[in-house]
C-alpha cells in the first residue's frame, strides 16, 4: 500500500462513507470522495458531511454520477488508487418496489464502471458495501457467510448479490482483490453537523 497515494470513497456524503473518510483524514491519510448527491434524502445533510470533510487539507471531492460511463472513465484515467473503498449505491429496499430502475442503473451498471475503471487503473484492493438483505428467506439464525444466498426477497437485495458475484468474477479475471461487507442497519451520531442523530440502512 502506497500511503502517498489516495484512497478513493465512493458514497462519501454517505453516512457510512463520510465515516470511513473522516477515520481516514483523521489518520493521515489522503482520501478523494466520489458522491453524486442525489436527492433520496436530505441533500443539506449532505452538504453538511462534505463540508466538515472539505476542513481537511488531505481532502479533495469530485461530484461524478457512476452511471455516467465518460466520467467515470475520465476520472480513472486521470487518478491512481492502491485502494476503493465503494460505498455509492441506490440504498432502501421498499424503494426498490417504486423505482426499480434506479437500482439496476446505480447498483448494477454503475457498479460495472467502477469495476472496470479498478482494472484499468491497476487498484490494489477494492472494498464493497453489500448487505445483510442478500441473506433473504433464509431462515437459519445466526447468518453466517456461508450461507445460501441464492433467494433474495427484494429488487435491492437481488442487486447487492450481483455485486458481489461480478466482483468474484473480476476478482477471478484480473487479480483485483476484493471484499464485499455485509452491513446490517447501520446508525451512529451525526457527528458535528448540527444534527442529533444520523442513519445509513444497508
Amino acid at each position: 500500500m502506497d500511503p502517498q497515494k489516495p484512497v478513493l470513497i465512493t458514497g462519501a456524503a454517505g453516512f457510512i462513507g463520510f465515516h470511513i473518510a473522516l477515520k481516514m483524514l483523521e489518520a493521515g491519510r489522503n482520501v478523494t470522495g466520489l458522491d453524486n448527491v442525489n436527492d433520496y434524502y436530505d441533500i443539506c445533510l449532505k452538504q453538511d458531511r462534505l463540508a466538515l470533510l472539505g476542513r481537511h487539507p488531505g481532502f479533495e471531492f469530485f461530484k461524478l454520477d457512476l452511471k455516467d460511463v465518460a466520467s467515470i472513465e475520465g476520472f480513472f484515467e486521470d487518478h491512481r488508487f492502491d485502494i476503493v473503498i465503494h460505498m455509492a449505491a441506490q440504498a432502501g429496499v421498499r424503494y426498490s418496489l417504486l423505482n426499480p430502475r434506479a437500482y439496476i442503473e446505480s447498483n448494477i451498471a454503475g457498479f460495472l464502471n467502477l469495476l472496470e475503471g479498478c482494472r484499468h487503473s491497476g487498484v490494489g484492493h477494492l472494498v464493497f458495501a453489500s448487505s445483510s438483505s442478500v441473506y433473504g428467506a433464509n431462515a437459519k439464525i445466526p447468518f453466517s457467510v456461508h450461507d445460501n444466498v441464492d433467494h433474495p426477497v427484494s429488487l435491492y437485495a437481488a442487486t447487492k448479490k450481483s455485486n458481489e458475484l461480478m466482483a468474484h468474477t473480476y476478482a477471478h479475471l484480473y487479480g483485483i482483490p476484493s471484499t464485499g461487507l455485509r452491513f446490517f442497519t447501520v446508525y451512529g451520531p451525526a457527528r458535528n453537523t448540527g444534527r442529533t442523530a444520523d442513519q445509513g440502512v444497508q
